[in-house]
Parts: structure tokens; sequence; C-alpha cells
């Protein structure tokens, strides 16, 4: 008897559903990460998810996990004697509109130490869920023109003409950021083997 595999099925384009809020009225409330009162340089980080051939992607979502401006994650396990911004709680969920496009309200993060104790550059920790994916993708957000990314020890295990894949640049309002996510192709944003 010969034993035929079947085929992958990708997530269908239902997954987000009652994982993002609003998600049919554009409520997009996880995506402001940073209340009012929160320390550190405000930042508008709009992330555009891209196909191989530079499409929108319209159904992904998007995940954001990052510490605080201090460098601080509000979370039990960074035991730190640093306290947690009580005015930022450091997740987004935010599912792409019809231009592939979401934007988050948050702040530039601080630097955090790695596993040696080295500080890492300011970043932001991104999880990709979309059609065609059967895990999620998972990457790193860092800003051009930081001065820290010249020594953080992961983006320096990344090949150098491939690390402009994972930074996030100036864009046309004060304190926006953009980032294009590109999920294949020639552009593939640097993914992580997790």
């Amino acid at each position: 008897m010969d034993l035929i595999p079947t085929a992958n099925q990708p997530i269908g384009p239902f997954y987000h559903f009652a994982l993002t809020p609003g998600w049919s009225t554009g409520d997009n409330s996880a995506g402001v990460m940073a209340g009012p009162e929160a320390r550190g340089e405000r930042a508008r980080l709009v992330v555009r998810v891209l196909d191989r051939d530079g499409s929108p992607v319209t159904n992904a979502m998007i995940e954001l996990w990052q510490a605080d401006a201090g460098g601080k994650y509000n979370h039990p396990a960074d035991t730190r004697e640093k306290t947690a911004d009580p005015a930022f709680h450091g997740f987004g969920r935010l599912a792409t509109d019809d231009q592939g496009l979401c934007v988050f309200e948050t702040v530039k993060p601080g630097q955090v130490p790695g596993l040696k104790g080295k500080m890492q550059a300011p970043h932001i920790n991104v999880s990709v869920y979309a059609p065609g994916l059967l895990r999620r993708a998972v990457t790193r957000i860092y800003f051009d023109g930081e001065p820290a990314n010249l020594s953080d020890e992961i983006l320096g295990l990344v090949p150098e003409d491939r690390r402009p894949s994972m930074l996030a640049r100036p864009g046309a309002e004060p304190r926006e950021w953009c980032f294009d996510l590109h999920l294949t192709g020639p552009c593939e944003t640097v993914f992580f083997d997790i």
C-alpha cells in the first residue's frame, strides 16, 4: 500500500477573528501600547506587511513586545531592580488593513541586557501571523541610525547586507517610524528560527 502525504494547508483568512479588538470596526486600541503619561520618546510605528511581489498582505496579524523607555519589560521574568513604567504595557496586537498596514502608538524602547549581560540596541520583538505561514514568523525591529546597533550581538549575527531588512526608518511625520516587513522574496525580512 502506498501512502500519499496530505497537502499542507495554510491557515485560513479568518484566524485573527476575535484575536484583534474590533477587527471589523476599526478599533485599534490594542495598538496603543503607551498611555499619555508614558515616559520616553513617543513613537508612531507604521508596520507594512508585504508579499513576494511587494503587494500588501491584508489579513496578517502583528504582535509586538518591547521594553519601556528605561529598558524594563513589564513582565515578572524581568527581575532587575528597575521599576516598569506603569503607563506602558509593552504589548500590542493588530491586524493589517486593506493596504497591509497597522499602526502602533508606543515609545522608543531602552536598552536591555542580553544573555551574557551585554546591552542590546533598542529593539522591538515582532511576531507575524499570516495566511500561508504554518507557524508564526519572528523578527526584531531596530531603529535606523541608532549608534548601539553597531555593537548589538543579535544584529551582528545577521549578514551586513541583510541588516537593513530589520531597520525601521524615520517617516514623514515627527516621531514616526516606518517598517516594511517582507514575508518572502528578494527583500525578505530576516526571521529567527525559534
